[in-house]
């Protein structure tokens, strides 16, 4: 009697509020971005010296960043298919857990002086990356459309935290290592795995119910009282003919893209354009904390942004924002000062663009094929950020930092056009172009 009681009591109980369960995910995924973070910022700082000294060359140090990032792009999209399937907790949690195992394997390379090995870690760690980028669209799935942006910029923001505590970990990774009696430069990877350790707990056991699933389960019930809708057939579709198919999630994509290619590129060369020029260790490495707050610390400005102005508009914003930073590059190669101001334009760019863009995409698409458009942007982001870093070493030789910022400002300047072209469009109620 008492278990029918029980039974009847759960049947009539009433359905959580989406808006408890949103704030609960948002606490979640804030948190364990933090950890997350750190292990990303280890990697990149760490993995750097740690892949010249086993290679035993420093022209090898930049390998850290392009195996990560290769890992982040080849991630995107199976954890975006784990997502649909089985939920985003199971996704992050299994992405947390492979950066886990990528730090513990980068002890092992350093203990064993293999750099083959290393390289294969550091593609592991990018597994991190992946992970943190695919967070950012879990604070979106139960936000309603006037908070979607405030949602993912916050989870945005809270990667600061982690970003710059990880390339802080230098000396007590030392610590650490000579209790453990492993290499010195391995011993902050200690604490990449343990952070990836507690972010893959936090998803796993935090993300209850799971925001994707239960998004699912709330399109399934609206069409059962409204009827068939547009989602009414279950979505079959690749990440990849979604976007096809989708105007205002390819031009979402596309804007993600071309702002990341454009950041990397002009980023990676400029530690190496000051120190040319005289510029020392403690200007280069301001310049750079400079950029990362840029890119994280105002997020949740642009979040509001997109929801009070329209994500078109955030857009706009920031690729006006990421032009001037070219443009500055352009005309103030020369002067530490031009350099340091285009590095923190470039930067708070890039979150405008990453903010609203990230919000007009998971708007634009129904809840059934989130995710696979989601990872395929993912890996177009990743891809473009390497191809970006990859020919802005042949531009710097061929044009100097100048030519670089020029070279760089041709696609913002596309995608501004096309921005406007929109803009317009919605204005004179005429339907958007594909």
């Amino acid at each position: 009697m008492e278990q029918d009681q029980a039974a009847d009591s759960r049947a009539t109980r009433p359905p959580a509020d989406p808006r408890d369960q949103q704030r609960n995910v948002i606490r979640v995924l804030v948190l364990a971005q933090v950890l997350g973070g750190i292990g990303a910022g280890a990697t990149l700082s760490l993995g750097a010296l740690l892949a010249a000294e086993l290679s035993g060359s420093s022209a090898w140090s930049g390998m850290a960043a392009t195996m990560a990032t290769l890992g982040a792009a080849a991630a995107a999209v199976p954890l975006a298919t784990l997502a649909q399937r089985r939920g985003r907790s199971v996704s992050l949690s299994t992405g947390a857990v492979v950066a886990g195992s990528g730090a513990l394997l980068a002890i092992t390379a350093a203990s064993l002086s293999l750099f083959p090995l290393l390289l294969a870690a550091l593609v592991l760690l990018g597994v991190g990356s992946a992970t943190g980028l695919q967070a950012r669209f879990a604070a979106t799935d139960l936000a309603s459309d006037a908070t979607r942006g405030r949602s993912l910029a916050v989870v945005v923001w809270s990667t600061t935290i982690g970003a710059v505590l990880g390339p802080n970990l230098f000396e007590p990774g030392e610590v650490v290592a000579g209790i453990l009696g492993i290499p010195a430069l391995s011993g902050g990877f200690v604490f990449s795995a343990a952070a990836q350790v507690g972010a893959a707990l936090l998803y796993r056991l935090g993300l209850r119910p799971d925001p994707l699933l239960a998004a699912l389960r709330l399109r399934v019930g609206e069409r059962a009282v409204d009827g068939p809708g547009v989602e009414s057939t279950p979505a079959k579709r690749r990440g990849l003919a979604i976007l096809v198919h989708t105007p205002a999630a390819r031009y979402a994509v596309v804007s993600i893209a071309v702002a990341h290619a454009a950041m990397v590129s002009l980023m990676a060369m400029t530690p190496v354009h000051l120190h040319d020029h005289g510029a020392g260790l403690s200007v280069v490495g301001l310049t750079i904390s400079l950029h990362v707050a840029g890119m994280y610390a105002l997020s949740p400005v642009f979040g509001w942004i997109a929801d009070r102005a329209g994500t078109t508009r955030g857009i706009l914003c920031g690729q006006l924002l990421l032009l001037a930073a070219l443009l500055t590059a352009w005309r103030g190669a020369e002067s530490e000062a031009m350099v340091t101001v285009s590095l923190i334009l470039l930067g708070l760019g890039w979150s405008a663009c990453i903010v609203s863009a990230s919000a007009l995409l998971a708007g634009a698409v129904g809840v059934t094929e989130r995710a696979p458009a989601q990872g395929s942007s993912d890996l177009l982001m990743n891809l473009a950020g390497a191809t970006g870093g990859a020919l802005a070493g042949p531009a710097l030789v061929l044009f100097g930092y100048a030519g670089l910022g020029l070279v760089a400002a041709v696609p913002v300047a596309v995608v501004l056009g096309w921005t406007l072209t929109r803009l317009v469009a919605a204005r004179r109620r005429v339907p958007l172009a594909a």
